[in-house]
């Protein structure tokens, strides 16, 4: 089946915008909260152990104040008596975001990114507006007629990560009543549920953020954080990279004594990688003008780090100073990384795609082997 959509681009995100029945959307989404009305409940749908956002998202409303259960009751009776009450006013003005893992099809119907999306074989996660879901749900039930009436404005992602979702949800929900968007990478810390690798993760950022001797002290955009000065990368983004690292390698970091004896010494090599990139950069590290230390580079510097760090990362002694040696042919890649034709020289359909193509290019250059991703 498929849907009427407009395509919309920004940056280098795609999305759609897409109108449904009520009737017809509420049955194409799934609920991961229970929410109730006057003698009913909608109970959330069973959660996959490997649905990693839709388990992320459930976790978080079950610690947070603005979801537990009277409040949550509270705000869907709100909601539904507005739905019952308003007449010229739109009862649902706002989009309600959805999102799917699976890469659904556009096809364009010619000028104004008009056209007909496939739709999902599973059902969307709801990133935002469950409690304007669940009070249109309940209203539904006492008022077919009336509801019948309702479209609901949505905006469609598609084929992304769990992390994006994640973030996504967590920035979207930064009222004060609910998380802050500056907890996406510190609630790992913070909360018993979340996952060792997780948490080892989120210490190497806290390390690169803080450290006086990490080339990106102060430079982690912790949206929140003390520093006034520029910074270059988000701390989901760059948690993202060195999640995936530490993912892949999990086994061998648990063997090898856990947190509290390898996060000291994956921080060192980070720091070392990054000391040796500043200084084959030289001039081009941090300067306008220049790609270097924007995260799109950034992110594709850790992807090398973790294939050097493979090769050549156990002996401490001499490690900067032959990185350094490694990464020296970078230094011919300068004028490639300059602001002015960029996107052209690094051609790709969005930054995923385009992090992976400079990650090979670095590795290329140093004759570094690319490992397989996970």
């Amino acid at each position: 089946m498929t849907v009427q959509a407009t395509q919309i681009r920004q940056k280098d995100g795609i999305f759609y915008f897409a109108s449904y029945r009520a009737k017809d959307l509420l049955a194409k989404v799934r609920f991961i909260s229970r929410f109730y009305g006057e003698g009913e409940e909608i109970a959330p749908g069973r959660i996959a152990e490997d649905d990693d956002i839709a388990q992320f998202i459930s976790r978080i409303e079950r610690t947070d104040a603005a979801f537990q259960r009277t409040l949550s009751r509270a705000k869907v009776r709100q909601l539904k008596n507005f739905y019952e009450t308003a007449v010229t006013q739109p009862p649902i003005p706002g989009t309600v975001l959805l999102f799917t893992s699976e890469r659904l099809n556009f096809r364009s119907d010619g000028d104004g990114g008009v056209g007909h999306l496939s739709e999902p074989n599973a059902k969307f996660l709801i990133i935002d507006g469950q409690h304007r879901l669940a009070a249109l749900n309940f209203y539904l039930h006492e008022r077919p007629a009336d509801a019948a009436t309702i479209n609901v404005p949505c905006i469609i992602f598609d084929g992304r990560s769990e992390d994006f979702a994640a973030e996504m949800f967590v920035i979207i929900n930064s009222t004060p009543t609910r998380i802050n968007k500056s907890h996406l990478v510190d609630l790992y810390e913070r909360v018993s549920w979340a996952a060792p690798d997780r948490k080892f993760a989120a210490r190497l950022v806290e390390r690169l953020y803080v450290e006086g001797d990490s080339p990106l002290r102060y430079r982690i955009n912790r949206l929140g954080g003390r520093s006034q000065r520029d910074k270059w990368v988000l701390q989901a983004e760059i948690f993202n990279e060195l999640h995936r690292w530490v993912r892949g390698r999990w086994r061998s970091i648990q063997l090898a004594g856990g947190s509290s004896k390898e996060v000291p010494r994956y921080y060192g090599m980070v720091k070392d990688f990054l000391k040796a990139a500043r200084s084959v950069w030289g001039d081009a590290w941090g300067k306008d003008g220049y790609m270097v230390t924007k995260p799109v580079t950034i992110k594709a510097m850790i992807r090398v780090c973790a294939d050097l760090a493979r090769d050549d990362g156990e002996n401490e002694d001499g490690r900067l100073a032959r990185w350094e040696e490694r990464l020296a042919p970078w230094t011919e890649m300068i004028k490639q990384f300059r602001d002015d034709g960029f996107y052209e020289r690094f051609p790709a359909r969005g930054e995923v795609e385009r992090v992976a193509r400079i990650h090979r290019e670095l590795a290329r250059a140093a004759k570094i082997e690319v490992g397989k991703r996970t």
